[in-house]
C-alpha cells in the first residue's frame, strides 16, 4: 500500500524506505512508506472531485424525492405511512404500491371483507363468496334464453319484389326481444340497400387464403349492383309476427344473411319456432286486428 503525504517540508530529509508497519486488523506484509513532493496534490484533487460528484448525485436524488413528495401532497395523497410511530420516513416502493391497491377495495367493501377473512376462516370466506356469486350471477353469467331446437325455415311462393316474411315464436316476445329483432332487420336492410350483399362480387370468399389475397377493384365496380328497395313495419300478434319486403332483385345472399342472424338470435335470446318466406296467410294471423288491441304492436324499421 502506498500512502501519499502532501507537501512534505524541505527541512527534513526525504525518507526512501521506512520500517513503520501499518496497524490493520488484517495481516499484510510490511509496506514501505514513500514520500513524494507537492505533485501528489493532484491525487488528492482527483479524490475530492470524485467526492463532489457523489455529493451532487445525492443532492439530485434528494431533490427528486422531494418533488415526488410535493406532487403527491398536491394530489391529496398520503405519501407517509400511517402505521409508522411518528417517523417521517419515505415508504418503500412495495409499501406505496400496496396502499394504491387497497384504495380499489373502497368501492367494494364486501369483497375486502371476504379477502380479509380468507386466512382466519377459509370456510366462512368460501361461503360468503358463493353467496355473492348467487346474488350477482345475472351480472356475471348471461345464460341463454333462446331455444336449443333449430329454427325451421320454409318457402311458400316467395316473390323477391313483393312478399311477407312470417315468424312464429315459442312464446310472445318481450319488449327487449322485439328491440333486438328490429335492430337486426334494420341492419340487414341497411346493408342490402347499400349493396353489401352482392353474390356476383364474391372475390375474397371464392379465393383461397394460402397466399396474400388480391382484390380487383375494376371487376368489383363493373358488377351489376343489388339494392334493397323497400321494407315495411314489423307487425306482431301474440307469438306471430310478419314484415313486408321488396328486395327488387333475385339475390339469395340477402336471404342467407337474414337467416343466419335470426338463427343466432333464436338460439341465444328468443326462441323462434319457424320462419316462412312468402304467402299471404299464416296460422291464426288476423288482418282485422290493430295495434291498439291486446297482444298487437307495430314497430317501424
Amino acid at each position: 500500500m502506498l500512502i501519499f503525504q502532501p507537501c512534505s517540508s524541505s527541512l527534513y530529509p526525504k525518507r526512501t524506505l521506512s520500517s513503520q508497519i501499518s496497524l490493520h486488523r488484517f495481516s499484510f506484509p510490511q509496506l514501505p512508506t514513500v514520500a513524494f513532493p507537492k505533485q501528489n496534490h493532484y491525487a488528492r484533487t482527483g479524490i475530492s472531485f470524485f467526492g463532489a460528484k457523489l455529493n451532487r448525485a445525492q443532492r439530485r436524488s434528494n431533490q427528486g424525492v422531494k418533488r415526488e413528495f410535493e406532487e403527491e401532497q398536491e394530489n391529496g395523497g398520503d405519501y407517509y405511512n400511517d402505521d409508522d410511530d411518528g417517523e417521517n420516513e419515505f415508504p418503500s416502493q412495495v409499501r406505496f404500491s400496496g396502499r394504491e391497491e387497497e384504495k380499489n377495495y373502497d368501492k367494494d367493501p364486501e369483497f375486502a371483507e371476504i379477502l380479509g377473512s380468507c386466512l382466519d376462516d377459509p370456510q366462512k370466506a368460501q361461503s360468503k363468496m358463493e353467496e355473492r356469486l348467487r346474488r350477482k350471477r345475472n351480472k356475471v353469467l348471461h345464460t341463454k334464453t333462446g331455444s336449443a331446437i333449430p329454427m325451421k325455415v320454409t318457402f311458400n311462393k316467395f316473390d323477391f319484389s313483393n312478399s311477407y316474411i312470417w315468424f312464429e315464436f315459442y312464446n310472445a316476445p318481450l319488449e327487449k326481444d322485439i328491440t333486438l329483432i328490429c335492430d337486426a332487420i334494420r341492419a340487414w336492410h341497411i346493408i342490402g340497400r347499400l349493396g353489401g350483399c352482392n353474390s356476383m362480387n364474391m372475390q375474397l370468399s371464392q379465393s383461397t387464403f394460402n397466399k396474400r389475397p388480391n382484390y380487383d377493384a375494376i371487376q368489383g365496380a363493373n358488377v351489376t349492383p343489388t339494392t334493397f328497395y323497400n321494407i315495411g313495419d314489423f307487425e306482431i300478434q301474440d307469438n306471430l309476427a310478419r314484415i313486408w319486403v321488396d328486395i327488387g332483385i333475385t339475390e339469395p345472399l340477402l336471404l342467407d344473411v337474414l337467416i343466419n342472424a335470426l338463427t343466432q338470435i333464436s338460439s341465444d335470446y328468443v326462441g323462434i319456432k319457424q320462419m316462412v318466406f312468402g304467402g299471404s296467410e299464416f296460422e291464426t294471423w288476423k288482418e282485422s286486428l290493430t295495434s291498439e288491441d291486446a297482444g298487437c304492436s307495430i314497430h317501424q324499421i
